[in-house]
């Protein structure tokens, strides 16, 4: 398994992580528990060592699952997972919004570290930033489980370039957890740069456009109302039907460089950055497999310029996310 480092961390993770919300959230019903953990052990026996987990997936159910999965394994493997959001530890209900003070991210620390079996949270996500408590307070109260060894690492998802500046001088972020893909480019423009100037890896979710640029989907799919994508605005029927060409061009590539689409993608992520690190999740093994053979597909620079510039034309149609969910973005 080839591996990379996020950033100035020095922390180690295989090239491809797992992101494991889909075994138990946002895309319908949750797996059975065996299959959940036997899938995640063979992500490990295929060589994945970085595992991406959230207190909120479910709640609480994924963490309790990738816990019981990683056990066996814990020394041999990266375990990130996240706080922030306002649940209700007895009835796992959310009781508001979004909570990052610092009496809190402690407690969550505490319950995850349970959940997940585990004496230390190697790299710990402010899952969204929290604009009623300072990032800095936030910071702060990371640094302190660092010092007390019950976290490794900092990190952040879906922050803004100030906010992660504000943060790093505080506690060094190892990481900073963003959607980008084929179908979402945001993050090229201010995100990628600053990570770079600071030293700060880069952990795409949805790096296959929550499924898109597998080409599973066509201009007729539609989802069910337990899957989170049937109120994506980019996945309505007209602009999915519009967003297909970006699934034409992976597949054009796909065929010239003898992959699959998803490995073009993620190939794609890869070649960018040597310090971004894709997590894509699956419920299968044969696309577990599929998705770690992008590691053998090589872009060069000129294929990248090549194909950056046949993507560059394509207008992708639709909000990345709903209009509630995305006002938690970029903060």
């Amino acid at each position: 398994m080839q591996t990379r480092t996020l950033g100035k961390s020095g922390l180690e993770v295989s090239a491809i992580g797992f992101g494991c919300m889909g075994l138990s959230h946002a895309y319908g019903p949750a797996v059975d528990t065996k299959a959940g953990v036997d899938l995640i052990r063979k992500a490990v026996e295929r060589g994945v060592t970085f595992f991406d987990t959230a207190e909120v997936y479910g709640p609480f159910v994924n963490e309790e699952l990738v816990g019981e999965a990683l056990a066996p394994v814990r020394d041999r493997v990266v375990i990130a997972t996240k706080f922030g959001f306002d649940l209700d530890p007895a009835t796992a209900e959310r009781r508001g919004g979004l909570n990052s003070r610092p009496e809190h991210v402690r407690a969550v620390a505490e319950a995850s570290l349970k959940r997940l079996r585990t004496d230390r949270i190697d790299l710990f996500y402010q899952h969204r930033v929290d604009p009623d408590v300072p990032i800095e307070e936030v910071a702060g109260a990371v640094q302190s489980l660092i010092r007390e060894g019950k976290v490794k690492h900092f990190g952040l998802s879906e922050s803004g370039v100030a906010t992660l500046r504000r943060a790093h001088s505080v506690q060094p972020v190892a990481a900073l957890q963003s959607e980008y893909s084929l179908l979402w480019r945001g993050p090229e423009a201010e995100i990628l740069p600053a990570c770079e100037e600071l030293g700060i890896g880069f952990v795409p979710w949805s790096p296959l456009g929550a499924g898109f640029l597998t080409g599973a989907m066509d201009e007729n799919t539609r989802f069910g109302s337990a899957d989170f994508r049937a109120n994506v605005p980019r996945f309505a029927p007209d602009a999915l039907k519009a967003n297909l060409a970006l699934v034409r061009l992976a597949r054009e590539w796909a065929e010239r460089k003898r992959a699959t689409p998803a490995q073009i993608a993620l190939a794609w992520l890869m070649a960018k950055k040597p310090w971004i690190v894709p997590i894509p999740g699956t419920t299968k093994l044969a696309r577990l497999e599929e998705n770690l053979g992008a590691l053998d597909v090589a872009l060069t620079p000129e294929d990248l310029r090549e194909f950056d510039s046949a993507v560059s034309t394509i207008d992708v149609q639709g909000a990345r996310l709903p209009p509630a969910v995305l006002a938690m973005s970029g903060r």
